[in-house]
């Protein structure tokens, strides 16, 4: 499976049963790192998975923190 969008990360999780959804997508992202790494840990994906869903999650931190950025400086 190729992992190139938030949307890719997400129908891995679902495939484990797990969704998420806190409310601030930041904190979506967030969360799904710390399961992303308990299934690595837990033997259910392979380390080449791991890596390239944790390369998706941290591109879509950062830009979630830019947006915050941008929006705090125009208040």
């Amino acid at each position: 499976m190729s992992f190139r969008t938030l949307y890719d990360v997400q129908q891995l999780l679902k495939r484990f049963g797990t969704f998420v959804h806190v409310g601030k997508r930041i904190w979506d992202i967030e969360l799904m790192s710390s399961e992303i790494r308990r299934l690595y840990e837990g033997g259910l994906i392979d380390k080449q998975t791991f890596i390239r869903v944790q390369m998706v999650l941290k591109r879509e931190h950062r830009i979630e923190e830019k947006k915050e950025e941008e929006k705090d400086r125009s208040k």
